[in-house]
């Protein structure tokens, strides 16, 4: 063992574990552990479980990055994140105490990625391929963003507006890459997550799926979180 921290990647809604695989591949080759898990979508506490079991299988400190949704999965660890001693948030909500999903979103208007949600009878939603294709994943090939949108899972509708308790960033550190040409997230938000969290910040010209169409950045920023903590000793608190 090489003594610096696991990583754990949480993907987001309409995405599954293998959006991450540029991300795992330039990790793996500098030595890191890391995992990838699918998430099962259904509710913000089964994800938040499915989390925690993963979390429990690493065997010393680790880092934990999510993408979009992700970020509101791992956020929501609050206070008892075992072995965290680091977030990374990729074009990622990270809401704060009470926060939803639906509210932050009713604050502006909807974003291009997700202007044509389909909602099934089992009350899931679903990206159409065009809104996927030339919104959520706008620089993404586009044959990769069509197989990406075939693999999509889709995401509880209810999961939107659920509330957020303390979140996890509070007492750890935290980082986060900015898409500047997110169609999903605004920008803006996206800066004003990571001022609040007192995030360090980096900003890419990417989609909203920055660690597909940039993954030298996301890796990078992953790493940045992880040498930063080297030898920190796991559950350290912030502030």
């Amino acid at each position: 063992m090489n003594g610096r921290p696991k990583i754990v990647l949480v993907h987001g809604a309409w995405a599954d574990g293998s959006s991450w695989s540029g991300v795992i591949e330039r990790l793996q080759a500098d030595g890191y552990q890391v995992t990838a898990p699918q998430f099962p979508l259904t509710a913000l506490a089964d994800d938040v479980g499915r989390l925690r079991q993963v979390l429990n299988m690493q065997d010393g400190p680790t880092i934990v990055a999510g993408h979009s949704y992700g970020g509101t999965i791992m956020t929501a660890l609050g206070t008892d994140a075992p072995n965290v001693v680091g977030l990374a948030y990729i074009s990622a909500f990270g809401l704060d105490e009470g926060e939803s999903l639906a509210a932050l979103q009713s604050q502006g208007p909807t974003p291009p990625a997700l202007a044509h949600l389909v909602t099934d009878k089992q009350g899931f939603a679903w990206l159409s391929q065009d809104d996927f294709v030339r919104h959520f994943a706008a620089d993404v090939d586009p044959i990769k963003a069509k197989v990406m949108h075939a693999v999509q899972q889709p995401v509880a509708a209810s999961i939107f507006s659920e509330a957020m308790g303390v979140p996890a960033w509070k007492s750890l550190p935290s980082w986060y890459l900015i898409g500047t040409q997110d169609e999903a997230i605004p920008p803006e938000a996206q800066r004003m997550f990571a001022s609040r969290m007192g995030a360090t910040s980096v900003e890419v010209p990417a989609s909203h799926v920055s660690m597909v169409s940039h993954p030298d950045e996301a890796a990078g920023l992953i790493k940045t979180a992880a040498e930063s903590r080297t030898a920190t000793p796991a559950n350290h608190v912030r502030r």
